[in-house]
């Protein structure tokens, strides 16, 4: 599986960009990531062209980790790129174009705190496919 991660600005918050950071380094040793990071909502879906698109919205989805692990396990193969938003969430086009419009949680999160719960799933998840000790349910 190939992931992309396409986000709205590049994390400014030390503690987010660090975190982002990390993660993607955990992440690129179980699997292909590219971080792409673009200035406005209207570039995400063409830097998501060709791949499932996993879209975060708060009126998305609520999925446990071992859900979304199924979900990405039955995508095995292919690109999936997953797209966060900025500040001002994501416009109605890029929802419509998701194959799974994913909420990370309940609670509306700063985009930057969003980013970086998602990077963490991501390493979690891949941990799980490789049989690693990392996730405890």
């Amino acid at each position: 599986m190939r992931l992309r991660v396409v986000a709205v600005g590049r994390p400014r918050l030390a503690y987010a960009r660090l975190g982002v950071e990390e993660y993607a380094g955990r992440v690129r040793r179980y699997a292909p990531l590219d971080l792409v990071f673009v200035r406005k909502e209207e570039e995400l879906l063409p830097k998501a062209e060709g791949h499932r698109k996993v879209v975060l919205d708060e009126r998305g989805k609520l999925l446990t980790t071992e859900e979304l692990y199924r979900r990405l396990l039955s995508w095995e193969g292919e690109r999936v790129a997953f797209l966060v938003g900025g500040a001002e969430g994501h416009l109605e086009g890029v929802r419509e174009a998701a194959d799974l419009l994913l909420s990370l949680s309940p609670l509306t999160l700063q985009h930057e705190l969003a980013l970086l719960v998602l990077m963490e799933q991501l390493y979690r998840v891949l941990t799980l496919r490789a049989g690693h000790p990392y996730h405890r349910p």
